[in-house]
């Protein structure tokens, strides 16, 4: 009987102290690891942007239409606050593990989010896997990702072998629509994870499609000079182009095309650097008719208002457009938010447990998706969906699905002495 006294006293002193440490919390830290400085610097300052602007709503009361904005702090865990500590992985991923061991051991935080790069991500999130800190990623896209069993690593945005099947998908509705056919592709790829991974998969979607890559080709990521790479192209003439290219890539290939008077039928990007805003305001008019693989455009808030009103409250805040990736990257951010609040907790086995059970439907998230519910074993968002947007103006507008299109997609691209 004593023995038994005992246990039960024991576990009472347990969970009124378990109780007593949720209800003193008072903030909530979650780590960010992005490139801050560097060729992408000004990828983790858009997602920055974005992040603090939902920090600031769901912080305070505001009248914005989002989750958590009409209280001040989470309510689940009495109001607490959300702090957001940032590190700066500067696209290494080295770098980007170190980062992620100090915010857990230096900097306690609660969760982990990030990394843009596929790379980064891939082994920052080792580090949380080990010391079992829940860990959310809302734009990498390299679908190993979620293939290596990991327990407290969540994505939401859809990966590169969605969007490449997508690409073809894309190719022949528009063969069956609009007459465009299509026959020969070439499959351009930096050769990090995320390259590599997106070029792969385009290459294998492309056999079950029917359709003939005449050129596979790997190059080197921030690379000086691209000439020998366009003249490769040329000389098989393909007539799309898929490429798979960070920014100063990107910007350069555009750059190169032009010199070299390359004119396929169209160019279509995996986002990434064709969607980044210094894409176009470093090539201007010469971004027009590319095409990309999207998720977000402002132009859809005509039919999912709350697009417009966060593209526009972002707009308002910081001068400039909301793009495809740092939307992503905010969609991630707000659903690990959710996650802790549904938790009522901050220990990270009551997180991770509110991440598997997160089905959020489409009227829950302000992404053109159909919601998100991680899947059980791969803990990848199975709620995804895809656009096609091409630059027209200088602005990225959906062009396909043709139901969903704000403009008509031109179609073949214009040769640049035409333009």
């Amino acid at each position: 009987m004593k023995r038994l006294l005992a246990v039960l006293v024991v576990l009472f002193v347990v969970m009124m102290s378990t109780v007593s440490w949720a209800e003193n919390v008072k903030e909530v830290k979650i780590g960010s690891i992005y490139p801050m400085s560097g060729s992408l610097a000004k990828i983790g300052a858009t997602t920055k942007n974005a992040i603090d602007m939902a920090v600031e709503i769901i912080n305070n009361k505001s009248d914005v239409p989002m989750k958590y904005a009409a209280t001040e702090g989470l309510p689940n865990l009495g109001g607490a606050k959300i702090k957001v500590i940032w590190a700066d992985h500067q696209a290494k991923p080295e770098l980007g593990m170190a980062e992620a061991e100090r915010l857990i051991t230096s900097e306690k935080v609660h969760a982990l989010f990030g990394c843009y790069n596929s790379s980064v991500t891939a082994t920052a999130s080792q580090a949380a896997e080990r010391r079992k800190i829940p860990f959310v990623n809302g734009e990498s896209a390299s679908p190993t990702l979620t293939e290596r069993g990991f327990k407290w690593f969540f994505r939401t945005t859809p990966t590169d072998d969605f969007f490449s099947k997508m690409f073809f998908e894309f190719l022949k509705n528009i063969e069956k629509e609009k007459g465009y056919k299509v026959e020969t592709i070439a499959n351009v790829y930096e050769n990090t994870l995320w390259g590599t991974d997106s070029g792969k998969f385009i290459a294998k979607h492309a056999k079950n499609y029917g359709y003939k890559v005449v050129l596979d080709m790997p190059y080197t990521h921030r690379t000086a000079d691209l000439t020998a790479e366009v003249q490769k192209l040329k000389s098989v003439n393909p007539d799309v182009v898929f490429m798979s290219s960070y920014t100063s890539d990107a910007i350069l290939y555009t750059k190169t095309f032009k010199e070299l008077d390359f004119n396929p039928k169209a160019v279509i990007a995996q986002d990434s650097g064709y969607l980044a805003p210094e894409f176009v305001t470093t090539v201007k008019e010469d971004c027009n008719f590319t095409m990309s693989r999207e998720v977000f455009a402002a132009d859809l808030g005509v039919k999912k208002p709350i697009i417009k009103t966060i593209s526009d409250l972002y707009y308002k805040k910081y001068g400039e457009f909301l793009d495809g990736t740092t939307a992503r990257a905010l969609q991630g951010f707000l659903v690990l938010v959710d996650a802790i609040n549904r938790a009522g907790s901050v220990k990270p086995a009551a997180i991770q447990k509110a991440l598997i059970e997160t089905d959020l439907g489409p009227n829950d998230i302000f992404m053109p998706w159909k919601g998100v519910k991680f899947d059980p074993k791969t803990h990848q968002n199975t709620k995804i969906f895809g656009i096609i947007v091409q630059y027209q103006n200088m602005t990225p507008v959906t062009v396909w699905p043709f139901d969903l299109a704000s403009a008509d997609l031109v179609w073949p691209l214009p040769a640049w002495k035409d333009r």
